[in-house]
């Protein structure tokens, strides 16, 4: 089956109707579901990224698991804070065993997106430029998470960087949307290394399933009907790993609740968005909400307003001391 779509809420749209109506029913462990098997999936707009619906307008849980990859860490207590579901498939309490951000940047030694970018480099029109995450080892013995993404591989035509990720499994209620937001911004950062412009996303899934338990929340989606396609801005011209590791140090001490100033870390507005975004989480876990109108005045673009107004409603889930909070730095 092929679904082409230009955003990923028309995407979305397209695999929850077929879903829904599919007569597939399987019984996988976590749960009974409907399932599509042998899918491609095809995004025109790779930065249509975000759902722009109240049902699946995630943002902060998106953005946070990307960071985590960015990171390099399988450090449960990182994803937990963005993701809570998280902590149920850490085997020791500690570590997430599929954790992709080691396996893209520490895989055996090896940096695989740094040697994905030389081999482009190198040689544009290769079809060696694949990242593996999936690995044989990981069917050996029973892990609470492996690893649903087995290949990312990038190709060069027509000066722009293509991207088709294979899935054996895909959750298409929750799994879907983060996926599709974390490799599509990483095919940006790997197309700005190479100094080109982004080409199509492809994403082709084994198992596209929707679960049971998902099944009117994907109902309700359908029902609100269209929504405007608002893409993210451009990822500023340049190598972007400098910024990149601003932002995680920026990251781990709004996550930390250590001070920070944001005028003296030095980023591009692109970049600085995120911060404002990272500390208005922070804010809404803490009932906080009094701070987040000043720090949305101090992103560059409103399309992020959607996803800071379902924060601002949200109930906060811990409580600390004022003085452990980020301050709302210009």
């Amino acid at each position: 089956m092929y679904v082409t779509a230009p955003t990923l809420d028309d995407l979305l749209r397209r695999v929850f109707e077929r879903l829904l109506k599919s007569s597939n029913h399987i019984k996988p462990t976590k749960g009974p579901a409907t399932e599509l098997m042998g899918v491609l999936l095809k995004i025109a707009n790779p930065r249509a990224r975000l759902s722009r619906t109240e049902t699946k307008g995630t943002l902060f849980s998106c953005l946070g698991e990307l960071l985590w990859y960015l990171a390099r860490t399988n450090d449960v207590r990182f994803i937990s804070y963005y993701i809570p579901d998280y902590k149920k498939y850490s085997d020791d309490g500690k570590a997430v065993y599929g954790a992709y951000g080691p396996r893209l940047f520490k895989k055996g030694g090896h940096n695989q997106v740094a040697k994905v970018v030389r081999i482009l480099r190198k040689k544009p029109h290769s079809r060696q430029a694949v990242i593996q995450l999936f690995d044989a080892v990981d069917i050996d013995s029973d892990h609470k998470h492996v690893p649903c993404t087995c290949t990312l591989q990038f190709m060069v035509r027509r000066s722009r960087l293509y991207m088709l990720t294979n899935m054996r499994s895909n959750d298409a209620f929750l799994g879907l949307p983060h996926d599709v937001f974390a490799f599509t911004m990483l095919q940006e950062i790997i197309a700005r290394m190479l100094s080109i412009e982004l080409g199509t996303y492809k994403h082709v899934v084994g198992s596209l399933h929707l679960y049971e338990k998902d099944r009117e929340r994907a109902q309700r989606y359908l029902d609100e009907g269209w929504q405007s396609t608002v893409p993210m801005p451009a990822m500023p011209l340049g190598d972007p790993w400098h910024s990149i590791l601003t932002l995680l140090d920026a990251e781990a001490r709004i996550r930390s609740g250590r001070r920070l100033n944001i005028r003296k870390l030095n980023l591009s507005r692109y970049w600085a968005d995120f911060v404002y975004l990272l500390q208005i989480f922070r804010y809404s876990k803490n009932g906080r909400t009094d701070k987040i109108a000043h720090l949305t005045r101090r992103i560059s673009t409103n399309i992020y307003n959607t996803y800071i107004e379902k924060r601002r409603s949200k109930r906060p889930v811990t409580a600390v001391a004022p003085e452990q909070l980020p301050p709302a730095v210009n």
